[in-house]
């Protein structure tokens, strides 16, 4: 459901090319990156996003308990050190205009992954915040379901 202005009909090829670049990411897993995804539309309070993104998490095999406690993930001992290090870099690129990005975090990040992965979950992270400005600027709003 859209509230305000239906932004897929308007300018379908470039959310079409939007999406598309999620496929230019290969080096993050399905799993993370729902998870990664759900966490930054957590913080951006995008309710589209949430939702749909929690739906992913479930069918690429998250736990309830762990998206129970995604909000706080730092305080409880099921996440591993590398989903540590990837959930710290989402909430500091997503919330990049308070205290930058850093250096500890990215050292980080740099032990648990590749460079490519680095510049996956950092593109993947960028997407997502701009995807949950879109929801919530045009009020995407997801639909009742009767799960």
């Amino acid at each position: 459901m859209i509230e305000r202005l239906d932004y897929v009909s308007v300018n379908g090829a470039a959310i079409a090319n939007m999406a598309k670049a999620k496929t230019c990411m290969p080096s993050i897993g399905a799993k993370l990156r729902a998870l990664i995804e759900l966490r930054v539309s957590q913080i951006n309070r995008c309710a589209y996003c949430v939702d749909l993104h929690a739906q992913e998490a479930r069918r690429e095999g998250e736990t309830v308990q762990r998206l129970d406690c995604l909000p706080v993930w730092k305080e409880v001992p099921f996440f591993d050190e590398s989903e540590k290090a990837a959930l710290a870099w989402a909430e500091a690129v997503t919330n990049v205009a308070e205290n930058g990005a850093p250096e500890e975090l990215y050292k980080d990040m740099c032990q648990h992954f590749s460079d490519e992965q680095v510049v996956d979950l950092t593109l993947i992270i960028s997407q997502m915040n701009a995807w949950n400005r879109l929801a919530i600027s045009f009020g995407h709003l997801p639909e009742a379901r009767a799960d």
